[in-house]
């Protein structure tokens, strides 16, 4: 049951909500009234300087006019070495390009106030129409801007960035915040991007200092995306877009964008057709709620200190101070201690501590080394790893459960083997409450629930104690199982061995349950899992260069996959 509950959460936490038809209320954000912008934007491929780029700008210029905006263009020019890489990317030789920025401002009662600005950039790659990236966060803003249009006056004024030129180095968003004078007017920021064409919708990243940032998050996002870790995660990590141009300037912002069917980034197959619209609809939702709630508030948010938030499975969002981590932990550290006192076995916590290391180390090594066979081992195509990532999941899964198979979730009965089982995790936890607390949740709130379920069993609710543990497994499993589908999205193609972190959280889940005593042939099964796990590898490692790879990218990359 508690397997059952955990993929039933894991399925539901990975699918992005029902997308609007046309019909919806006038104040509700319709990823359908949407679909009919994307269509328009991903006619055609319009990368910068192209005549269907300069077609498309005008589309844009009337459809903000048409919603009541103050429409102008900011023009300038792309700097040598952004003309050398769209030029490498067309084959063409431009002694100039153009770079043009859109912005439109929606006014608001009180033109004193500081502004919001909804951010997303209008040009596509060479070869792609863009349906995604950016067609998506374009069309969501101007979805946005039709919905708060419905509501009323604003007090504060919507100012809308459509920039050029993210393609080839955020050069857009450099010449607006180094020369617009909207800029200087600009206090808090909604940036929309994608890195392919679906899955969730998810709140990446945001300014230093998110307390009151994350919190209004969580108060206005109907089906809201995100967490604290993505954000620790994406800041330690080299990418940029173009709020990462606006951030030194001190605004409050939030960066959103969708990650899955990875395959479809700057893909020539990245048609409006191909595009997820529950992802379009999570996306254009959260937008709503945030710019609704900023443009009609007399006071925006303020730097706060750090807090950890997460959605639950997409249903809701939590928000609690770092320092709550220490508290989960000593919960953890007293349910799992105690039981301790009445019985001996430093034995069998240390095969519980020597199993876990085993599997977390075993599967780590497993999915390092069956990475290189699917062809990490050589220069690849950057695009074509990124269309082998459901494969590249199976590997991961197939590879997880053998370790786990082949561990045994528990060797002995006991306090003392159960608390070996967790006490490398909790280890693990303590540095990272001590050096990412934001980050810390992942395993402080499942080694909270599981050392409560440990001490109401050492304390005679054994009986009683069965469902709640199973509950807490589900729950704690679903959202490993969640967590690792999308560690594998962000970077299954380069560090597959993070899966190691959710799989900690089963080892802390599945703690209680002893299934050593059944006789199921576990080393058959492992053994089959891992040999499909080495086939899946072949297969990425062999299949030819993927339909859906950048077409600039087949143009420049001498790639031959052996």
């Amino acid at each position: 049951m508690a397997l059952i509950l955990a993929v039933g959460l894991a399925v539901i936490a990975t699918t992005p909500p029902r997308p609007l038809d046309e019909s919806a209320p006038p104040t509700k954000f319709s990823a359908e009234r949407a679909m009919r912008d994307v269509e328009r934007i991903a006619r055609e491929p319009h990368a910068s300087g192209s005549p269907a780029l300069a077609d498309l700008r005008g589309y844009l210029a009337g459809r903000l006019s048409e919603l009541g905006l103050e429409v102008r263009e900011q023009s300038g020019s792309f700097p040598e070495e952004a003309r050398a890489t769209l030029s490498a990317r067309s084959g063409e030789q431009r002694a100039t390009i153009p770079l043009v920025n859109i912005i439109g401002i929606l006014p608001g009662t009180d033109r004193t106030l500081p502004a919001l600005a909804l951010m997303a950039h209008y040009d596509g790659v060479y070869g792609s129409p863009a349906a995604a990236d950016d067609g998506a966060g374009v069309a969501s803003i101007l979805e946005v801007l039709r919905a708060l249009q419905s509501e009323g006056p604003r007090r504060r004024d919507v100012i809308v960035v459509l920039t050029d030129g993210e393609e080839a180095g955020l050069n857009g968003a450099h010449r607006f915040f180094d020369a617009a004078p909207e800029a200087a007017r600009i206090a808090a920021i909604v940036n929309l991007e994608a890195r392919g064409g679906g899955g969730r919708a998810n709140l990446f990243q945001t300014s230093a200092g998110n307390g009151e940032i994350a919190r209004l998050w969580s108060e206005t996002a109907p089906h809201p995306a995100g967490t604290s870790l993505a954000t620790f995660i994406y800041s330690v990590l080299p990418n940029d877009t173009d709020l990462t141009v606006a951030l030194p300037d001190g605004m409050v912002a939030w960066n959103f964008a969708f990650i899955g069917r990875s395959g479809l980034y700057h893909s020539p197959l990245a048609s409006a057709k191909a595009l997820d619209r529950g992802s379009l609809q999570q996306m254009g939702e959260q937008t709503l709620g945030l710019a609704r709630s900023l443009a009609t508030s007399q006071a925006l948010p303020e730097a706060a200190p750090d807090i950890v938030f997460f959605d639950v499975y997409g249903l809701f969002a939590v928000h609690y101070p770092v320092w709550f981590g220490w508290v989960m932990l000593a919960i953890g550290f007293v349910g799992y201690a105690l039981p301790l006192v009445r019985a001996r076995g430093l034995r069998a916590f240390a095969g519980g501590a020597g199993a876990t290391l085993a599997l977390l180390a075993g599967v780590a090594g497993a999915l390092y080394l069956l990475n290189l066979l699917s062809g990490a081992d050589a220069p690849v195509n950057y695009y074509d790893r990124l269309a082998a990532i459901p494969r590249l999941q199976a590997i991961a899964l197939c590879v997880a459960i053998a370790g786990l198979l082949l561990a045994g979730l528990r060797s002995r009965p006991g306090p003392w083997a159960e608390a070996g089982r967790v006490f490398p995790v909790f280890v693990a936890a303590l540095a990272f409450q001590s050096l990412a607390p934001v980050a810390a949740y992942v395993l402080t709130i499942p080694l909270a629930l599981g050392g409560a379920v440990a001490l109401a069993r050492a304390c005679g609710l054994s009986g009683v104690m069965h469902w709640p543990a199973a509950l807490v497994a589900g729950l704690v499993g679903g959202y490993a199982l969640f967590f690792g589908f999308l560690l594998m999205q962000a970077v299954g193609p380069t560090m597959p061995m993070s899966v190691v972190l959710p799989l900690a959280m089963v080892v802390i889940a599945f703690a209680p349950f002893d299934v050593s005593r059944h006789r199921a042939p576990r080393a058959m099964l492992a053994g089959g899992l891992i040999a499909l796990a080495v086939g899946l590898a072949m297969w990425v490692r062999l299949d030819p260069l993927a339909q859906s790879v950048a077409v600039y990218s087949e143009q420049r990359a001498a790639i031959v996959r052996h």
